[in-house]
């Protein structure tokens, strides 16, 4: 055989290797894959049968890029529920939510409305191979978290001063809650250890991307998130809010984010520990709330802790990176490395440390041991404070905004114990 025949023949293998290297890995357990083609119902209905076939079985359900009824889009119309055990394939496939749903597209089925004391899952998985894409609806019922009250013109609410808007076709609906919750989330994961979620590409969600909350355990890897301020709907631009990617609620440690990037129309990623009313009794899976799980701070075990998030490249006008909590709300020993910002319009910073206006202000210490490094950013700052932090380290940074200094304290930091910066500097 001619060697450049040899040598293309060994770059196939290769190829085809690499491509197809995730079917393998799955292949070699030995167990066949459910295929939700092989059902009847809806797109939503055939996907939760596979997922119920597969239970307690192979574990192994595959979503091809071609749906039987004809089309290459899967429709869903309310959350596909996810078990513990499950391995789930997003094989070069795009699942929508349709314009009928007010639901998340994904949930873990431990956690939702009524359920008030929800069990810890385990052990779930979502790979996407090729192309695999996840998107919000055309035409969006309910757009926004708890405190949004829908709309459908956010401008003209807004030129009224109701800036507490977001878009949604169930406005004005007297049959229809009024405001946004915890079902605008794209994907809602709650009280789960050990989650992965791999190569998937999330478009125009309802508000927040992927929000976890008490969470043990979570690898995050290869994810691009397309989710702007504002969509497009018949023509017109409205505008959506709370369009995070990426959020960490009570309790969620042991977090490794890697290799994220896109444009997103609020903070790229957030660590978020509040209780923003104190006063009221906080339950589990109060429709009214921001979260399925009770959004109060217990104890240490409602931390946020031991995350690790490194190659983030992000645009918006909002942070790339914002840890907030309020008042013995901790979060702590969280490592960065490799950010990426660009602040549109100027807005805001890298990375937030804080919050404000979420409740009782941080107590001195509650936030501590944030590692930064090699991030570039512009915007106002690098990083903003506005809590009483501690053992908080910047290293290599390079800031082009318009202030004088890569660091912006909205606290005295005399305050803060054991703040230090190194080669974090202001550039042209």
């Amino acid at each position: 055989m001619p060697k450049y025949l040899i040598a293309f023949v060994i770059s196939v293998f290769f190829v085809n290797f690499i491509l197809i290297k995730p079917a393998n890995v799955f292949a070699m357990t030995g167990q066949a894959s459910v295929n939700p083609n092989d059902f009847d119902g809806t797109d939503t209905e055939r996907i939760s049968q596979a997922i119920q076939k597969a239970k307690n079985t192979s574990n192994l359900v595959r979503i091809p890029r071609v749906n039987a009824n004809g089309t290459n889009i899967w429709m869903i119309d309310s959350a596909i529920l996810l078990p513990s055990n499950l391995t789930l394939i997003l094989d070069n496939c795009t699942l929508q939510l349709s314009n009928s749903s007010r639901d998340n597209m994904f949930r873990s089925d431990n956690v939702g409305l009524g359920i008030t004391n929800p069990e810890w899952n385990e052990n779930i998985n979502i790979y996407g191979i090729g192309k695999a894409i996840l998107k919000g609806a055309s035409n969006p019922r309910s757009t926004g978290d708890g405190a949004r009250m829908l709309t459908l013109n956010p401008k003209e609410e807004q030129d009224k001063g109701n800036w507490r808007v977001s878009y949604g076709t169930d406005a004005g609906n007297p049959e229809m809650k009024q405001k946004g919750d915890w079902r605008n989330i794209m994907m809602l994961i709650g009280y789960v250890k050990n989650f992965t979620i791999k190569n998937v590409r999330f478009e125009n969600t309802h508000g927040w991307t992927i929000s976890f909350e008490r969470t043990i355990g979570a690898e995050l890897s290869d994810l691009t998130i397309f989710n702007e301020e504002f969509v497009r709907v018949n023509g017109e631009q409205h505008m959506v809010s709370n369009k995070d990617g990426i959020n960490l609620r009570q309790g969620c440690k042991n977090f490794r984010i890697d290799n994220i990037s896109g444009v997103t129309g609020d903070d790229f990623i957030a660590l978020s520990n509040l209780d923003t009313a104190p006063e009221l009794v906080k339950k589990n899976g109060n429709i009214t709330d921001s979260m399925v799980t009770a959004s109060r701070w217990y104890g240490p075990e409602d931390d946020i802790e031991q995350v690790v998030i490194t190659n983030i490249s992000c645009e918006n006008r909002y942070r790339a990176i914002a840890i907030r909590a309020s008042d013995q709300a901790g979060i702590h020993h969280v490592y960065i490395n490799g950010v990426v910002f660009k602040a549109n319009e100027g807005r805001h910073d890298a990375i937030l440390i804080g919050g404000r206006g979420y409740g009782e202000e941080s107590l001195p210490g509650k936030i501590n041991s944030i590692h930064a490094m090699n991030i570039i950013g512009n915007g106002q700052s690098l990083v903003r404070i506005q809590a009483q932090v501690a053992d908080c380290h910047f290293m290599n940074g390079m800031y082009s905004g318009e202030n004088a200094t890569a660091t912006l304290y909205e606290i005295d930091s005399l305050t803060t114990s054991n703040v230090t910066q190194n080669n974090w500097i202001k550039v042209k």
